[in-house]
């Protein structure tokens, strides 16, 4: 027996048999290090890169100390947003399949809060949620964590960087002292340093690689004059490798709208995820982008956090990042899973000092490159493979994702296998379709009925 099987852990016997049933059959590195000290209830700070399998750890960490038939608040997660969380108490949900009757609540921003006090009315044993929205039904007094055991603060770099300082403090102040803190963050800034001394106790450092296997990230870097020649670079690079889906990072809110309308103008499906964004807002652009109906996204490094998007053909990062460890964990975004990946970085003269930082992490010589040639321009940006149709009817109207893929493929209707991802919010509802679909698809949700009613259905445009 391998000492990276889940097995070999004093794991409860029905999440072992759930991780079986799951596929989860050896544990990532993180996993190995940071599990046996969670599980002999030991504070712990973790610190890797995206897709190291985090969440699975403290996942099943809490799970295993949880107390079923105790009805009340034994777990807080805090995550910076809002589309982390819902991945959180995803992840936990699926890890808890096995052991009956657990509630997980998430409590986020950007979402009403009344439905929320209801929920906590009803009793949960674990809530996943954002530290102004926890820190807003604390002071509110609808919610108390006087039965807190564990207390997990995930991405706590980027909770900082989004200031959320004085929330987390004020969090902590109204946690019980008597609990296990877990702490993971994929950088580890002073900030962080100072904040575990405070609220933990002799905590177990856990630290996997951060840097990325050549085999499955190749990386580029391409030396540039001004913006004008960096927004020629990203034209290039996009219509000579032609990523299904890609990432282009800029390190500014402004930058990342004004790019993404540049490409748009450019011919290119491009979409801007930043701090401004309505929720709204940005739940389409997340939509569009996770179901392949837009294949760039220009994203700064706080939005992007907590993007669920399981395969990434390409990062390119329209500046290098403030920080060499926030440049690592951006092409960690590519590669993944065992699939082959790009990180195409630009810089310019007074970014050498960037340049010589990274390669003092990366122990490596950087060469900047030629870039694609000009003959590029001519091309046509390649059009997403799917589009998505947007359905003014959602969980409150009890519309599932059965129903819809039903009124999709029924008399005279498309194939199953040209409907892509259904998403469902609760007054709306999001499913994409192969493009050349796009308009039987559309006719057949707007004159067939779902729960007996028709719902008015739109297309939703990159």
């Amino acid at each position: 027996m391998s000492q990276t099987d889940f097995s070999t852990l004093a794991l409860h016997p029905d999440l072992l048999t759930n991780l079986e049933t799951l596929g989860y059959c050896s544990m990532t590195p993180i996993q190995a290090q940071s599990l046996p000290p969670i599980l002999a209830g030991k504070d712990v700070i973790a610190q890797g890169k995206t897709g190291s399998g985090k969440t699975a750890a403290f996942g099943l960490g809490l799970l295993n100390a949880l107390e079923v038939k105790r009805f009340r608040i034994q777990t807080l997660v805090l995550c910076p947003t809002r589309e982390l969380a819902d991945q959180v108490a995803k992840e936990i949900r699926k890890l808890a399949r096995s052991i009956h009757n657990i509630k997980v609540l998430t409590l986020c921003g950007g979402m009403p809060f009344g439905p929320q006090i209801g929920s906590l009315e009803h009793g949960a044993h674990i809530v996943v949620g954002t530290p102004g929205r926890i820190e807003e039904h604390l002071s509110k007094g609808t919610l108390r964590l006087d039965h807190v055991k564990n207390l997990i603060l995930d991405e706590a770099d980027r909770m900082l960087e989004m200031g959320f300082q004085s929330a987390i403090d004020a969090i902590i102040d109204l946690a019980p002292s008597e609990r296990q803190t877990l702490l993971f963050s994929a950088t580890f800034p002073e900030q962080i340093e100072s904040i575990s001394k405070h609220i933990m106790r002799e905590p177990v450092r856990i630290q996997v690689a951060s840097t990325h296997d050549d085999s499955s990230i190749s990386q580029h870097f391409f030396k540039v004059d001004d913006n004008q020649q960096r927004m020629l670079a990203l034209r290039l690079l996009l219509l000579q490798h032609r990523p299904k889906s890609s990432v282009v990072f800029c390190n500014t809110k402004r930058e990342t709208q004004e790019v993404a309308d540049e490409l748009r103008q450019l011919g290119f499906n491009a979409l801007a995820l930043h701090g401004d964004l309505e929720q709204r807002d940005r739940d389409q652009t997340l939509v569009q982008f996770s179901n392949h109906s837009a294949s760039i996204l220009v994203a700064t490094d706080v939005a992007a956090r907590g993007l669920d998007i399981d395969a990434l053909d390409a990062v390119i990062n329209y500046q290098i990042a403030r920080d060499v460890e926030i440049h690592v964990h951006r092409i960690g975004r590519t590669g993944r899973a065992g699939s082959k990946g790009i990180a195409c970085s630009f810089y310019s003269d007074n970014e050498h000092y960037k340049v010589a930082l990274l390669e003092d992490y990366l122990a490596r010589q950087i060469v900047d490159e030629d870039l694609p040639p000009m003959t590029l321009l001519n091309k046509t940006p390649p059009p997403p493979t799917m589009a998505t149709l947007q359905i003014d009817g959602g969980k409150k109207q009890k519309v599932r994702a059965g129903d819809i893929l039903g009124a999709l493929t029924g008399e005279d209707g498309i194939a199953g296998a040209q409907v892509g991802k259904i998403n469902l919010f609760d007054n709306r509802a999001y499913v994409a379709v192969e493009r050349e679909v796009l308009k039987r698809a559309r006719k057949k949700l707007e004159h067939g009925k779902m729960k007996g009613r028709s719902f008015r259905v739109r297309h939703l445009p990159c």
